[in-house]
């Protein structure tokens, strides 16, 4: 394959970082766009360049033209869309999370090992580049063998264009049966997968507490889990400021990721915003050598990278960085903090073979008008 032609489906709010990474490779070409909303579809389509529009995933999938699919699509729609894709003979990149549940999960690798197709779950954020140069960093040995991985997210409130022009629609589905899960399942899953990519080491085992708060949110979180490695512990903790502002050009929330080893730790100070004044990634070494490294914090760029990554791997015949596998053991870890919590007790993933949701989920519209209703008089008061 000398070049690449993809198709778009799915315009929704998070298309156009994905789409970007697209339009700037150089041997890549968006031939085509799908949605359902033909307006939205064409409107979007001028706005890439791309000549080709349809409002059916089976006209899509029947375009000849079209070598690959990156499928934006809600994830209750994941399971369906990416085993037609596979019987259309296309290569697959499909949006995190892989599914609602392992078993749809599991369908959609078999299907597409059968058609021989490639397949992977974007994840933005092993294309992130200060994650990027604290995993270099960690397999270079700068900091011994790692013992502990420490990942925090807070979510607070911003006032970026980006979030404010959001179309309310992309969030339906998120808050009600559509998904088995809220904020844990459709956000943390990044630091899921973080965790697992940063040293390539399976969990064995979770334990988890899990708080419910307002609207989808689930904090104060916190969850422990061991690696295969007896040496290797991690830790994740969630929480929920709605009064904190959070610098951001995208989303109100940050994430920090410390990996501590042998001879020393690297700190990635940031992901989604800009809360700290802080070097992007900070290693500090067994001699007392402290090194900040400045690279790219443009949260997009991760997006665009990992698109460019899914091409080039489809030109170099590679599997592109989440393969179907991983992406399942991401989703059984999501599950397993929900279930700890639930059980109080340890759970191992691998274990999990369906889907696992909080014992409050999904909120009725009732409840969510009266919170959503809260928060907003709250925010209004002087």
């Amino acid at each position: 394959m000398e070049r690449v032609r993809i198709g778009i489906v799915g315009t929704g709010n998070i298309a156009p970082m994905n789409v970007r990474g697209y339009l700037e490779h150089p041997q890549c070409d968006v031939v085509a766009v799908c949605d359902p909303r033909r307006e939205k579809a064409e409107r979007m389509a001028a706005e890439w360049g791309v000549e080709r529009v349809y409002d059916s995933l089976d006209g899509i999938l029947a375009d000849e033209e079209v070598d690959a699919v990156e499928i934006l699509t809600p994830t209750y729609l994941h399971r369906d869309h990416v085993i037609a894709a596979a019987r259309a003979g296309k290569h697959i990149s499909c949006q995190k999370p892989i599914a609602n549940s392992v078993a749809d999960a599991r369908e959609m690798v078999a299907a597409c090992e059968e058609a021989g197709v490639v397949f992977r779950v974007t994840e933005n954020a092993f294309h992130w580049p200060a994650l990027m140069k604290a995993k270099e960093l960690i397999a270079a040995g700068r900091i011994g063998t790692p013992t502990m991985i420490r990942i925090k997210t807070v979510v607070g409130r911003t006032d970026s264009e980006f979030q404010n022009t959001l179309e309310p629609e992309g969030y339906i589905w998120r808050f009600n049966n559509q998904s088995p899960g809220g904020h844990l399942f459709d956000d943390v899953v990044h630091k899921y997968a973080t965790a697992l990519w940063l040293t390539d080491d399976d969990i064995r085992s979770v334990q988890a507490v899990v708080r419910k708060a307002p609207l989808f949110f689930e904090a104060p979180t916190a969850a422990i889990w061991e690696y295969e490695r007896d040496d290797l512990l991690g830790m994740m903790e969630v929480t929920y400021a709605p009064n904190m502002l959070i610098r951001s050009d995208h989303f109100g929330a940050d994430e920090f990721f410390e990996i501590q080893g042998t001879d020393g730790y690297v700190w990635v100070t940031c992901l989604t915003g800009r809360l700290l004044d802080l070097p992007p990634v900070m290693l500090y070494e067994a001699d007392g050598t402290q090194t900040n490294y400045s690279v790219d914090t443009h949260y997009e760029t991760s997006f665009a990278n990992a698109s460019k990554h899914f091409v080039d791997s489809l030109l170099n015949n590679s599997q592109p960085d989440m393969s179907g596998e991983l992406a399942v053991k991401v989703l059984q870890l999501c599950f397993a903090v929900y279930q700890a919590s639930i059980e109080r007790g340890p759970v191992d993933p691998s274990t999990i073979d369906t889907a696992v949701s909080p014992p409050w989920w999904p909120p009725s519209p009732e409840l969510l008008m009266k919170e959503a209703m809260e928060m907003g008089a709250h925010i209004d008061r002087p």
